[in-house]
């Protein structure tokens, strides 16, 4: 069955970087684009980044861009986000979705807490 594990999160100071990690099994990784969403409390989950099945391609919320990188790994089976620069506003649970790019989203990961505070 489809898996996605999310791993990384954790508290950062504001300006501080982290580097999530999402391990993906029971699927033909390759073939498929992957994304990061992101939800707030309050607030409705939304698109962080999304990165193509081959990697060509990626596309960042405008909130993130320059300071957030999507990347995968396609023999490792992993789909990453390194964030730079955080800021208060990023503190979030981190979702790593199997598609997203193209077509919604059809598998979420658990979630990973990211929160940024002094």
């Amino acid at each position: 069955q489809v898996q996605l594990v999310e791993s990384g999160g954790g508290l950062v100071q504001p300006g501080g970087s982290l580097r999530l990690s999402c391990a993906a099994s029971g699927f033909t990784f390759r073939s498929f684009s992957m994304s990061w969403y992101r939800q707030a409390p309050g607030k409705e989950r939304e698109l962080v980044a999304a990165i193509t099945s081959t990697g060509s391609s990626t596309k960042y919320a405008d909130s993130v861009k320059g300071r957030f990188t999507i990347s995968r790994d396609n023999v490792a089976n992993t789909v990453y986000l390194q964030m730079n620069s955080l800021n208060t506003e990023d503190t979030a649970v981190y979702y790593c979705g199997r598609r997203g790019y193209y077509y919604p989203v059809g598998y979420w990961g658990q979630g990973t807490q990211v929160t940024v505070s002094s």
